[in-house]
Formats: structure tokens, sequence, C-alpha cells
């Protein structure tokens, strides 16, 4: 299956899960390739064939992206270079959570997240500890009579049930030996925080030099500039005055080409889907007040305001939205 194909399979299958989702970002270079939202549940998704393709820089921007917009980076792939990737198994590059299709349909569809995951040495779940603990004391089993029960120290079977996660085998096996599961599911629309390991958001990228200057006026007037390195717009802005009606901006910077302008409205569409604003910068007074909701706002126009208020409500007007009370 080509990856066009595939990006438009998965693309049907979050709509028919009740999904908005954007317009694909068929622009390089890209570090996701669709948002999709569903009530709260934002995400930005990467589709590959080969999951071997995602590289750490890649890695590193979905992580950026997901914590200025409040999403969950996820990747949908087929494969490794020497294995097709396992239904029901959360699989992880670079800190984001990587899954197959038909794991991400189980998930999307059925609401039936995945209970595997996969980390070096094998494959493991999540043991609810307390249900374990539970169950064994109600047998009147000690740690050490489960413990050799499983093959296992008593020393490992006390971890379990103060939360350490399990192999498949184990899993498994104290499924047969209580007639019930123990595993929880991993929550990979949060992140799977709970399985994978802990990592700082790495730091912003420098800008672009030929956008130094937006960024400082920005600065200047009271916004904090989030940089991109692979995404559709150059930055994330987001004002300094946490006012519980301001969003962040998606902004992007350049001559109003034809490129420009098909930025602009990936833009509109990721906007629309992640409730940002977006706006392009021109080099130039264009004619346009808006490429299909973006704003397109000069940088002379911008160079002359230092109020974010001011900023934001020329934004509001070029992309034709009710101006505030």
């Amino acid at each position: 299956m080509s990856r066009s194909a595939l990006v438009g399979n998965i693309t049907a299958m979050l709509e028919d899960a009740g999904f908005v989702v954007s317009d694909r970002c068929a622009i390089r270079p890209k570090s996701f390739d669709l948002a999709a939202r569903r009530g709260e549940d934002l995400t930005l998704l990467k589709v590959l064939g080969n999951i071997d393709a995602f590289d750490a820089a890649t890695g590193a921007e979905m992580r950026r992206l997901g914590d200025y917009l409040s999403a969950t980076p996820l990747v949908v792939g087929l494969r490794t270079r020497d294995e097709d990737l396992k239904p029901g198994v959360v699989y992880f590059r670079h800190g984001v959570p990587v899954m197959n299709p038909d794991t991400a349909m189980d998930l999307f569809i059925e609401d039936v997240p995945p209970l595997i995951y996969a980390a070096p040495g094998g494959l493991y779940v999540n043991i609810d500890g307390d249900l374990l603990a539970d169950e064994r004391q109600e047998r009147g089993w000690s740690l050490g009579r489960l413990a050799t029960e499983l093959g296992v120290s008593r020393r490992t079977v006390s971890k379990y049930e103060d939360g350490m996660n399990a192999s498949i085998e184990v899993a498994i096996h104290l499924e047969e030996l209580f007639d019930q599961p123990f595993s929880s599911p991993v929550s990979v629309l949060d992140g799977a925080e709970e399985v994978r390991d802990a990592e700082p958001t790495p730091d912003d990228p420098d800008a672009d030099p030929d956008d130094e200057h937006v960024v400082h006026i920005l600065t200047r007037a009271g916004f904090t500039v989030h940089p991109t390195a692979r995404a559709p717009f150059k930055a994330v802005s987001e004002d300094d005055d946490r006012r519980s009606d301001q969003i962040p901006m998606l902004t992007g910077h350049s001559a109003l080409t034809r490129s420009a302008k098909k930025r602009a409205r990936i833009m509109s569409s990721l906007g629309e889907v992640t409730r940002t604003r977006s706006v392009y910068f021109t080099e130039e007074q264009s004619k346009r007040d808006s490429v299909e909701g973006t704003a397109l706002v000069s940088c002379d126009e911008l160079a002359a305001i230092d109020d974010p208020d001011v900023i934001r409500d020329l934004i509001r007007e070029r992309a034709g939205e009710p101006s505030e009370a």
C-alpha cells in the first residue's frame, strides 16, 4: 500500500470514529500528516509504512507541538525493517507512541485501548497491583506461594503489587491462575506516560534567521514564540497575558508566493482542528485580508504595533472573526 493510500485510510477511519480531521499536510518538511480532534482529545498523527523513517528530530518536534497545542503525538505505521508491527501493541520511537492501523482502529472505532506495549526485552503489560494483592489475599496465598506459582522471586511479586509492570508471559500466567485478567490499558491518548520513559520536552529550535525580526516584534509585543523546524507553520505563538480567551497562534512568514498560500490554507485547516488562530506575516502588503481563514498581515504592519491586544484585533479582523466586546 502506498503511503498516500495509507494516509487516506487513516483519515477515513478517524472520520468514521467521529473525529474532525484536518487537511493532509502535503508540504515539506513536515513532522506530522494530520491533526484530528474528538471532543477534548487532540491528536497529531504521522503515518508511515516503515516506522524506521521516523527520526529523532521529527520525534522531538512532535513532542514539542504536543506540548504547545495540548495534543497527543502519535505514529501509525505498518512495519519496521525487520518485522510487521503487531496488533494490540504500543511501540515507542523517540518518546512518541507508535501503533499499527488495526490497533488504531480498535482504539478509535471500538474504544478498546491496547493492553500490551513493547520495551527493551520484550512485550509488557500494566498490572493492577491492588487487584492482584486483593485476589492473592482472598485466596490466602502468601507472597512466596504466588512467587512459586509464577516462577519468580517473592520480591518480584511484591513489586507487581506495588505497580511494577510485568511481561506478557507473567500476565497470561496470572490470568490462568486466578481466572481473571489483571492487565490495565495503556493510556495512549494521554501520551502513554505510565509506560514510556519520562523525558522532558525538548528545547525549542533556533528561529530561522529570516524569521528573527518577526519573532523579535512578537516577543516585544508580549508573545512567547516557539519556533518550529518541521511544521507547516514557522512558530506557535502564545500571548503572555494568559487570560481564558487567549489561544495560541500558528504563525507563518515569507513572501506571499503560491507555496505560501498553500501553507496558509493548511494552517487554516489545522487551526480549525487544534482550536488555534492562524496568521501569515508577509513581506509585502497583500490585497487580500486572509487565505481561507488564515489572516494575512504584512511585516511593516506588524512592526508598527507594540500592543498584543491590537495585534490580536487585527488578526481577528483579517480572519473575519467577530470582534470582542
